[in-house]
């Protein structure tokens, strides 16, 4: 009888002989890194790149466009409010000096076998919510089941973690569909973790709350910061937590400085930087090179009570260009979409529009030390062999480089290939118009916008499309019908892209697998279906090092090139911001991010000279 008891005990407490197997294959860690050793130890106090004595106080009002409707992220209709996350905490959070590093911040502690087929995690006993509850292991597994069962995105990158289940008083342990997958435990460690007694209690009039629908009731949270006040789809403001349970982690030392944190919402980017000129709003990260050469030449900025400044960009690759719906029978020819990369005069564009100040993107990880370049060798070369009979010959015999036109006589001789891939690919030219040879019908290209500044962009584009024969239109929809239209794959062509990290996983699935081409809100826009393409994703997903992992990911890089999905636009390597100069920062920025205003904080004095920022 008493056997029975203590047995009885430990199997609830550590879920019997799995807990033990665990606790014999695996030591708890305090952090995770993809790349070896995290930099800090366990016993760390701070992050270097912090002031640990960062004054606390003061107001900074960020901008966002668009509008919201919720503040419920999980569900993917409509639109939840920016900062909302800064309610709440994660198991893990990231360290701003390392690449794919995190430390923990609701867990103390993780822990995971040499093979990566499960993850434990152990929360805090001091974690608490805002109404002083404790954060348990229920409201993990609450959440994570939830972002599965509701939304479609996170049912998809959350699909190989099978189970969830408490395996002591505070852990909890994911197990994972199979081994080897190295990034998943850190995945997992990135769920905002919510709070399962108020999402399935009563509101203040006595009404069930209901996590499949949107709301405007401020939500309980657990972080640093919660909702103050709000005017619903116009502003939205949070306050710092005075009795925040995690003030004093290592993690949080030299964070969270500011007592409020608020945005602002405007529908038209002109509007909005006007606002910013007007003092209406304190820091802007300026995405238009036009307005960055010719728009901050006023008052406040001759005075210097605004700060332009530009940040390198170190953290993160990026592809940024005219997408193709491969959805559509007219762009599933590889000749057609090159056809149309030959018709872009990137180098007049540049210099009409953009002030000569970006660079073509040559690559899907564009900027970092993944992006593929001449033919391939070693490592890479033996991973692409293994996939030779389902990717283009060419990644074999020739370095991607896209058309190039320093001259008028390139320019007309890149367009007599453009019309050559295109006769090629079953099409002619008929009375100017470019038709399709056997059934006649003309080609149209009709570019969905959702900015007015990507217009003269495409009105630079599209005389070269018309000399080729192809009907050009162009419309410029508000951000909710844009998203809708994107979800409903109701497009030819758009101008975005995807943004990289330095160690790149899971999430390629989601951007290029064929699993994610017609699954509603997936990243994968134009509907890429490849083979060649899966087998890559895999073999970046489950590389054992990082030499492995930079050689799949050329790889990758080099295949997606070659299939002309896109036609590559532009970027920079560097950040521009324009500020209120009312805020400091440490003497040395981490070297992944500007950290703005996450490490910042408010300068009295700075603010005085300038005046203080408008309530």
């Amino acid at each position: 009888m008493k056997l029975l008891k203590v047995f009885a005990l430990g199997a609830l407490a550590f879920a019997a002989l799995g807990g033990v197997a665990r606790a014999q294959s695996s030591e708890w860690r305090h952090g995770l890194s993809l790349l070896g050793t995290p930099r800090y130890p366990a016993d760390f106090k701070r992050f270097d790149y912090v002031n640990p004595d960062a004054p606390k106080g003061g107001l900074v009002r960020l901008s966002q466009d668009g509008t919201f409707d919720s503040f419920n992220f999980v569900i993917p209709r409509g639109t939840p409010a920016a900062g909302i996350t800064l309610i709440y905490d994660t198991l893990m959070t990231p360290a701003l000096d390392e690449v794919a590093t995190e430390y923990g911040l609701l867990a103390e502690a993780v822990r995971y076998p040499p093979d990566y087929s499960w993850v434990s995690y152990r929360l805090r006993p001091e974690a608490r919510w805002h109404d002083g509850t404790p954060v348990t292991v229920a409201d993990v597994i609450w959440t994570f089941e939830q972002l599965k069962k509701l939304n479609p995105n996170q049912a998809f990158y959350y699909r190989h973690v099978t189970k969830a289940e408490q395996t002591g008083e505070r852990e909890i342990t994911f197990t994972f569909d199979g081994p080897g997958n190295r990034e998943l435990p850190q995945i997992v460690g990135q769920i905002n973790v919510l709070p399962k007694h108020w999402w399935t209690g009563e509101d203040a009039a006595g009404k069930p709350r209901d996590i499949t629908n949107g709301t405007l009731e401020a939500p309980l949270g657990n972080g640093a910061y919660k909702i103050k006040s709000f005017v619903p789809g116009r502003t939205v403001a949070y306050e710092r937590v005075q009795d925040y349970w995690g003030h004093s982690l290592p993690v949080n030392v030299g964070r969270n400085n500011f007592d409020e944190i608020r945005y602002e919402y405007y529908r038209d980017d002109t509007v909005e930087l006007e606002a910013f000129k007007a003092d209406q709003y304190d820091f802007r990260a300026e995405p238009i090179a036009k307005n960055w050469a010719t728009a901050y030449d006023f008052p406040a900025r001759r005075d210097n009570k605004v700060i332009l400044e530009t940040f390198p960009e170190r953290a993160r690759g990026v592809m940024q260009g005219f997408v193709f719906n491969l959805r559509r029978d007219k762009f599933k020819d590889p000749r057609v979409r090159l056809a149309f990369s030959y018709a872009l005069d990137f180098e007049g564009m540049n210099k009409t529009l953009f002030y000569g100040q970006y660079r073509r993107c040559d690559s899907y990880f564009s900027g970092s030390e993944l992006a593929s370049s001449g033919l391939p060798t070693g490592k890479e070369l033996e991973i692409l062999e293994s996939v030779r009979d389902k990717i283009p010959a060419e990644v074999f015999t020739k370095p991607f480089q896209n058309p190039a036109t320093n001259s008028e006589e390139g320019r007309r001789a890149n367009l007599r290939e453009a019309i050559r891939l295109l006769r090629e690919a079953g099409y002619e030219v008929r009375d100017g118009k470019l038709v399709n040879a056997k059934s006649g019908e003309p080609f149209k290209a009709d570019f969905l916008l959702v900015s007015p500044a990507f217009e003269r962009v495409v009105l630079f584009y599209k005389p070269a499309l018309e000399r080729l024969g192809i009907e050009v239109s162009s419309r410029v929809v508000d951000s909710s019908q844009y998203v809708n239209r994107l979800r409903a794959r109701d497009f030819d062509i758009i101008i975005t892209g995807w943004g990289q990290s330095l160690s790149p996983g899971n999430e390629q699935r989601d951007f290029f697998g064929a699993e994610a081409a017609d699954r509603e809100g997936s990243r994968n826009y134009g509907g890429i279906k490849d083979a060649g393409v899966d087998a890559l994703i895999n073999h970046v997903i489950f590389t054992k090092d990082r030499e492995e992992l930079v050689a799949a990911t050329k790889a990758l890089d080099r295949v997606l090139l070659w299939n002309n999905y896109v036609v590559p636009g532009w970027t920079l390597d560097y950040a521009r911001t324009a500020r209120w100069d009312r805020y400091a920062r440490p003497s040395k920025l981490p070297a992944y991010s500007y950290g703005f205003p996450e490490i910042w904080w408010y300068d009295k004095e700075r603010a005085a000279k300038v005046g203080v920022n408008k309530q």
